[in-house]
């Protein structure tokens, strides 16, 4: 630790972050720094060294308790405002790898409890501490500033305050569970930390979170006047009449605990752990005692972390960090892409064109055969800025800077200056390759081809090009702006720098992108369809579309099978299926009775016609409490597809078996694209599927699951069904080998 003073120091310098912290240079181990001004507020600095972030490290306990010693030693520091050395972030949160050293819950209750008592050591002071904020604040950060007395943050749209934690299956463990009900109540605090919502300044501000916002010009200044002012007590907030009955008495709080546990098992159907420790944290804290209330987070933190959702989510994140790091082709570097040029204008070109220029920020010309098209696609970003500007996330006229990068065209205009162009036109074979010949004469001879094909071989759309190097699949899940993966698809021909400029702009559309080898239906939609059919399969067997959609859900997918069908549509479903057959075999063959639900009109939610009932037939009373423990379907399932398929209901399958017949099938076939080197490696195939279709995040994607339950264990059910049921069970090659030689995906 060094101590500096400002006495030489510029006036102009000292009220600016970024010349301030230029002050607390990495000369030192310490990730703390003093500097004491001439007006009594000394500043303690965070900068961890060689570190992008500043991340809370168990070894850092030593260095802040003895820094917080030698300031009460000091009488001659009248306050203290706390900042951060780093130029755009104030403190990331704390640093996880440090949990993986853990073998036991006590371990990491230690963690905890070591936290803790740093935290109440700095909230103790006698002097008063203003937390200077500015970037981001989330977890261990949050709670750091939290423990001081009073909290300034900047109104750069770069600092946001959160507790994220449940997004790793943990709880803030520092005393986050007690410091923020007492700053923004009872229900605002269950809403951050139940769903790891970040707020920004303003936001902050009115939840009580935060005393002020000021530009970053003034942000230290701001702090230090109110430091040298004493008040520092928190900022009362405006309660309304909801507030008071709920909140003000433990009637109405008790309410707010059952409708929060309510809706917890609602959405996790009680595969998550970590919700449910929170209400209890906060519930303990507020009805018996702070004190009480710390001692149940350590507990329950420690308890957490020793867990498998935990664990899981927390190799989920190492794996995307890592994989954030990587290029498409390792050794070589992106082409710098200045322009995107979008062939179609339905809702994938439209969420494709949003994403490049809200995202990406670049510009992005539409071209579609009509008007009304360019327009469609269009107004499908307006709507999303402009729910944007309607919830104060977004000025008006940022919304108009960034509509203002996107035109469109009935013919190729403009598109001579485009980079890449990503087709999202029909999923007709000659229609692509045809495009593929108009954009080569249309644009510049480096000018990417990026199909966003869901099922046909990126070879087969090069055929005719005069430059297949430049032939590329960029694969999109629908809806794009929430979805977050994309698939690469790199044919033989298609050059290295194509494939790292490609992954690049995925990346700066927000997208985690995976580069997977060139076959019908490439890894997502491939290791979709066996769980898709076999779901179809067990309807017409006699179970119902309810009873399999809640096997799956309750299983952990965001969604049942039926009801994604209705969702993506029955037709799409319906072209992708015969493409996979003919290329891969028929154990992809889709069940012969689904094209009776074409011929009816069944395409789906868009059609309002499916498995389930849309529009004013398919509203719904509210679901009872038991009905969601169940996992009873929100939906109104028509039964007329019964009679229409000619089912007769029986239900004679459990639920469990329901789930691991379609889950296995997957789990098989994405064996098979592991040994077939469709994907790279199985961190891959997790981040691919969780990220793609849904598959349980806690339980890690179907490689981690696979090692979980054992490859002999698998390769027994799916035999003992192949009996029963036939080949489309049989386990693969590599799924035998494995479980002969006793081998896992992860080594």
């Amino acid at each position: 630790m060094t101590e500096q003073t400002n006495k030489d120091q510029p006036e102009f310098e000292k009220n600016n972050l970024a010349e301030q912290n230029t002050q607390t240079a990495n000369t030192v181990d310490s990730a703390f720094t003093l500097i004491r001004q001439e007006n009594g507020i000394a500043h303690l600095v965070m900068d961890v060294p060689n570190e992008s972030m500043n991340t809370l490290k168990a070894e850092f306990s030593t260095q802040i308790s003895e820094m917080l010693q030698e300031i009460k030693a000091d009488s001659s520091i009248t306050g203290i405002v706390l900042l951060s050395g780093k130029k755009d972030s104030f403190v990331a949160g704390a640093d996880i790898t440090m949990l993986a050293e853990c073998t036991t819950s006590e371990q990491a209750t230690a963690l905890s409890r070591q936290a803790q008592m740093i935290f109440d050591q700095l909230e103790s002071l006698t002097i008063p501490v203003v937390a200077a904020v500015h970037g981001a604040c989330l977890g261990g950060g949050l709670e750091l500033a939290m423990a001081c007395h009073a909290r300034v943050c900047s109104d750069s749209n770069k600092t946001a305050l959160g507790l994220p934690e449940v997004q790793l299956g943990l709880l803030p463990g520092g005393g986050g569970t007690q410091r923020l009900p007492r700053l923004v109540g009872l229900q605002k605090s269950l809403d951050m930390m139940l769903t790891g919502k970040q707020l920004r300044a303003k936001q902050a501000l009115k939840a009580g979170l935060v005393n002020d916002v000021v530009p970053l010009s003034i942000l230290i200044k701001t702090a230090e006047e109110l430091a040298l002012s004493g008040k520092v007590n928190a900022k009362a907030r405006q309660l309304t009449l909801m507030d008071k009955l709920l909140e003000g008495n433990a009637v109405g709080r008790n309410i707010v605990y059952q409708q929060a546990t309510k809706s917890v098992l609602s959405k996790t159907k009680g595969n998550y752990p970590a919700p449910l420790k929170i209400i209890d944290c906060i519930k303990t804290g507020i009805e018996q005692s702070a004190a009480k209330g710390f001692q149940v987070e350590a507990n329950h933190f420690g308890e957490l972390v020793m867990s498998d959702e935990s664990k899981q989510l927390r190799q989920l994140f190492f794996a995307t960090t890592e994989m954030k790091k990587e290029q498409g082709v390792a050794g070589v570097n992106a082409a710098k892409t200045h322009k995107v040029g979008v062939l179609g204008g339905g809702l994938m070109g439209g969420g494709i064109a949003f994403v490049t220029a809200t995202k990406a920020h670049l510009p992005v010309r539409i071209k579609d055969i009509n008007h009304q098209g360019i327009n469609r696609a269009i107004k499908y970003s307006y709507d999303l800025l402009n729910k944007k500007v309607k919830r104060r996330f977004m000025k008006k006229s940022e919304m108009q800077k960034q509509l203002s990068d996107i035109t469109g065209t009935v013919d190729f205009s403009g598109f001579s200056t485009v980079d890449m162009v990503i087709e999202a036109v029909f999923e007709d074979l000659a229609l692509k390759q045809q495009m593929v010949v108009d954009v080569e004469n249309a644009c510049q001879e480096h000018t990417i081809f990026a199909s966003n094909t869901s099922s046909l071989p990126i070879g087969q759309i090069a055929a005719k090009a005069q430059r297949p190097e430049n032939v590329i699949g960029l694969h999109y899940f629908s809806p794009v702006d929430k979805m977050p993966l994309a698939e690469i698809i790199a044919h033989e021909g298609t050059s290295d720098q194509t494939v790292s400029t490609t992954v690049a702009l995925a990346k700066k559309q927000g997208k985690t992108p995976i580069v997977v080898k060139d076959q019908a239906g490439f890894y997502v939609n491939r290791i979709l369809a066996p769980y898709m059919n076999e779901a179809a399969n067990i309807l017409l067997a006699g179970e119902s579309i309810d009873k399999i959609d809640n096997a799956l859900v309750k299983f952990g997918f965001p969604v049942g099978p039926m009801q994604l069908l209705d969702e993506v549509g029955i037709d799409v479903a319906a072209k992708i299926g015969p493409i996979l057959q003919k290329e891969l075999g028929e154990r992809f063959a889709p069940p012969a009775a689904f094209s009776k639900l074409i011929d009816d009109g069944r395409l789906g939610k868009k059609a309002s016609k499916g498995f389930y009932l849309y529009g004013k037939n398919g509203k719904n009373p509210p679901l009872s409490l038991l009905d969601k423990l169940t996992g009873k379907s929100a939906k109104q399932v028509d039964e007329s597809v019964y009679r229409l398929l000619n089912i007769s209901v029986q239900n004679k399958l459990s639920a469990s078996e329901i789930a691991e017949r379609c889950v296995y099938s997957m789990l098989n076939e994405a064996m098979r694209c592991l040994d077939e080197g469709i994907i790279r490696n199985a961190r891959d195939g997790d981040i691919g599927t969780i990220f793609g279709i849904g598959f349980p995040p806690f339980l890690g994607g179907p490689f981690q699951y696979i090692d979980k339950i054992g490859a002999d264990k698998i390769v027994a059910r799916l035999n003992g069904w192949a009996a029963e049921h036939g080949e489309r069970f049989a386990p693969c090659n590599a799924l035998v080998t494995m479980a002969e030689q006793g081998n896992k995906c992860y080594s």
